[in-house]
């Protein structure tokens, strides 16, 4: 359900970074909205050298940017309290210098514009009663994503 890029120069953020990221992205996610952990996917995008521009010149300072696709219905305290705290956690499994190096957008989808799991996405909030009416097949697929 919702996606968020982590956007970085090539080689910027290390195996064990981008594990770390995701994993409080996912976990900050699931805290404000209440949904499931296993709805969430992280992304990561490298950008070669060169080809990163910020004001029309090639960036030339630190910078990570994640980029979160999100179903609307979400209060705008709720959004803003987890880009904050995103933004703390992504800073923090970085090791950047410099807060000011990570910037944190969420954009909203309509729910039933989306398909997952072979199924129309449920309004923010009805998880549990769509979750409980998918096929077993299809309920037990998605409840086994990341878990070991």
């Amino acid at each position: 359900m919702p996606t968020y890029y982590c956007t970085s120069i090539e080689g910027r953020l290390s195996p064990k970074q981008k594990s770390e990221i995701a994993a409080e992205i996912t976990r900050i996610h699931a805290e404000v909205t209440g949904a499931p952990t296993y709805y969430a996917q992280v992304i990561f995008d490298e950008v070669k050298p060169g080809n990163y521009f910020m004001g029309g010149a090639t960036l030339k300072h630190d910078q990570v940017f994640v980029y979160g696709h999100i179903r609307g219905g979400r209060a705008a305290v709720d959004k803003t309290r987890m880009i904050n705290l995103m933004a703390k956690a992504v800073g923090a499994a970085a090791e950047v210098k410099n807060q000011t190096s990570v910037w944190v957008y969420v954009g909203e989808l309509p729910a039933r514009q989306m398909i997952e799991f072979g199924h129309v996405l449920p309004e923010a909030g009805d998880e549990p009663v769509w979750t409980a009416a998918l096929p077993p097949v299809d309920r037990e697929f998605m409840q086994s994503v990341g878990q070991p």
